[in-house]
């Protein structure tokens, strides 16, 4: 039975785009794998914190030489971790500030990413069979043939740490110019419509 992690990371509700998109490709995916089991990890929901001086300490200290306050310390990231070790598939939606992704995704790969864990001692990652779609919603253009086409770091970044764990097969999904929803000059429905097959064929 294949299992899909759904990671979403904007703060809009139904108004976010990215989770509209995400909302198409959770559709089919249900539709391709009947019998698949989904989780979802909203981060707006999550109490992430930042790495802290406690987190570290107990992040450098061998597992059974843990107290109980390190072991509290990594509860979090532990749980996180599992849920991407455990994953067949992952979708993370994801808008774009200011040219990558939000704190709060930053946030969650800092504790998902983690030695011993997730990557390996010798480099390699550990996350293996696994496939990625990033979903991304984001205000400008940055694909081919863009001027600012230099500015889009949140997608090589995605692909790099992703690849990092051991997920080499990443999809990406880029709702470009969704500003055009924001400023009336094209619906939600249409916007989403505009990028059903390509999120068709990423949860396919």
């Amino acid at each position: 039975m294949p299992k899909l992690l759904v990671v979403e990371a904007s703060p809009r509700g139904d108004a976010s785009i990215s989770r509209n998109m995400t909302r198409r490709f959770v559709e089919t995916w249900k539709a391709t794998h009947p019998d698949g089991e989904i989780l979802g990890r909203d981060l707006t929901e999550t109490p992430l914190e930042f790495v802290t001086a406690p987190w570290l300490r107990a992040y450098f200290t061998p597992p059974d030489q843990h107290d109980a306050e390190m072991k509290a310390a990594l509860a979090l990231s532990d749980r996180l971790a599992a849920e991407v070790l455990e994953a067949d598939e992952i979708v993370i939606a994801t808008p774009i500030y200011n040219y990558n992704v939000p704190a709060i995704v930053k946030a969650w790969i800092d504790h998902v990413v983690r030695k011993g864990v997730t990557l390996g001692f010798d480099g390699k990652g550990l996350v293996t069979g696994t496939t990625a779609t990033v979903i991304f919603a984001a205000g400008g253009a940055y694909g081919p043939g863009s001027p600012i086409a230099h500015r889009a770091i949140a997608q090589q970044y995605m692909r790099v740490v992703l690849g990092a764990i051991g997920i080499e097969d990443v999809t990406i999904v880029a709702g470009e110019n969704a500003k055009l929803v924001d400023m009336g000059e094209t619906t939600m429905e249409a916007f989403v419509a505009d990028h059903a097959e390509a999120l068709a064929s990423a949860a396919a």
